[in-house]
């Protein structure tokens, strides 16, 4: 199993490039689904999860071609045939996601087989607001054995029926699940309380360059006419605005100076005003943010919220940071309720925090020292890479193939601006066997 090793100390220099969303492109992989003309889609990140959900839709049918040289951040999907509506364990068992195939596939087939999805350990990601939308667009629903079975109603066509949807809570997945789904249903489709997430405009923007009728997304309310047929279209995915976060704290903690070029800054406002409050200097501009940590870092308390507020997906990132900060932070985790799995491990390296409840009190200004840290989910390795980067010492970081889940070539991209920083296999001696007991 691969780990980081990372010794800690220097200052973060130069520029690094942000990579295209994971959290926009498994969407619109999803999407290509509805058609069965080709859908390329362009700057697609190299990461684990595009990786499985390119699996998933080839092993139900569709074709699935990725680009090569230049033009490897590019996939082409055509599901011309699905032989197999359907996601089996095996194949989502790692990636939540995973059920962003259900709402395409039943709109598209008249009938979807989808695993109850893994992924990180978080918390709760109930899918019932899935269900209960499906079920407001005249879809069956059936739930046995890990498995979600949704079909439509043959006298009706076959085909879903406009509704009016009201989310009983906000939810990205579950936004954008029947607003692919709504696409072709029969009539017009009303959804209100949705995810304002600039993830979910992105995917409107391709289904609407495929031919649907949508109006409102990046809103809170949402109305799609129903269209019978949708066709191919080219797509260009949003930069990560998670990664673009991280690599801006990454050059805050470090006291570095670093251009964060290729990023959409709009969607950062909820960080960068955050940073700001604890004395982080940036100079943004179009497709840039430049980052100068040269002064102090200063406490600011944090609350995580939805779309347009500041994203749970940076919390970790932003404890380490608070963790080298003069002064009491408290940060409230408002929407997972078991996202706190990061700070034992930094207390392990020297952090003062204290959990209660949802609520995280970081005492900072306290060096951090190397240790061996295990990562529980994809943004606690994040903040653990981090805070290894001032750690005193060479930490090594175990169990990254939480990382690789959402980060494009991270350890390539920290080295080229400075960071001490290498990838290896198993450095642990195994343990001898007990011997036996007689």
């Amino acid at each position: 199993m691969d780990k980081l090793v990372i010794r800690g100390g220097n200052p973060l220099l130069g520029t690094v490039r942000i990579s295209g969303a994971k959290n926009a492109a498994l969407p619109c992989m999803a999407a290509a689904l509805l058609t069965d003309e080709p859908v390329i889609i362009e700057n697609i990140p190299q990461v684990r999860d595009i990786e499985t959900t390119r699996k998933l839709l080839a092993a139900m049918g569709a074709e699935v071609e990725l680009g090569y040289g230049r033009a490897h951040h590019r996939t082409t999907i055509c599901a011309r045939t699905l032989a197999a509506p359907e996601a089996s364990y095996e194949l989502v068992k790692t990636m939540r996601a995973s059920t962003l195939v259900l709402g395409p596939l039943v709109a598209r087939c008249g009938r979807a087989h989808v695993s109850l999805p893994g992924g990180c350990a978080i918390g709760a990601r109930p899918i019932d607001l899935h269900i209960k939308g499906l079920e407001r667009l005249g879809a069956k629903i059936t739930q046995e054995h890990g498995y979600v079975e949704a079909v439509t109603d043959p006298a009706k066509g076959g085909r879903l029926q406009g509704a009016e949807i009201v989310f009983d809570k906000i939810t990205v997945t579950g936004t954008e699940d029947l607003l692919m789904a709504a696409t072709l249903a029969e009539g017009e489709t009303v959804m209100q309380n949705c995810a304002r997430e600039p993830e979910v405009a992105d995917l409107a923007a391709l289904l609407n360059a495929m031919g649907a009728e949508i109006q409102g997304a990046g809103t809170s309310t949402i109305r799609v006419k129903g269209v019978s047929k949708l066709h191919g279209a080219r797509h260009r995915i949003i930069p990560d605005r998670i990664e673009a976060g991280t690599f801006i704290i990454a050059a805050a903690l470090t006291g570095g100076d670093v251009n964060v070029a290729g990023c959409e800054p709009a969607h950062l406002t909820a960080i960068l005003q955050k940073l700001a409050e604890t004395g982080v200097k940036t100079v943004v501009k179009a497709d840039s943010v430049r980052v100068m940590g040269d002064q102090p870092l200063a406490a600011a308390d944090l609350n995580t919220e939805e779309y347009p507020g500041f994203p749970t997906d940076m919390q970790a990132q932003y404890m380490a940071l608070a963790t080298q900060a003069a002064g009491t932070s408290i940060i409230t985790e408002n929407i997972f309720e078991n996202r706190f799995m990061h700070a034992q491990e930094l207390v392990r390296m020297g952090a003062n925090i204290k959990i209660e409840g949802r609520r995280a009190v970081v005492r900072g200004g306290t060096p951090l020292s190397a240790a061996a840290v295990l990562a529980s989910d994809l943004r606690a390795s994040a903040s653990l890479v981090l805070a290894a980067l001032v750690a005193d010492g060479e930490t090594i970081i175990d169990r990254v193939y939480h990382l690789d889940r959402g980060y494009e070539n991270i350890e390539e991209k920290l080295k080229a601006i400075g960071a001490e920083i290498r990838r290896v296999g198993n450095i642990f001696p195994k343990r001898a066997a007990a011997p036996a007991q007689s």
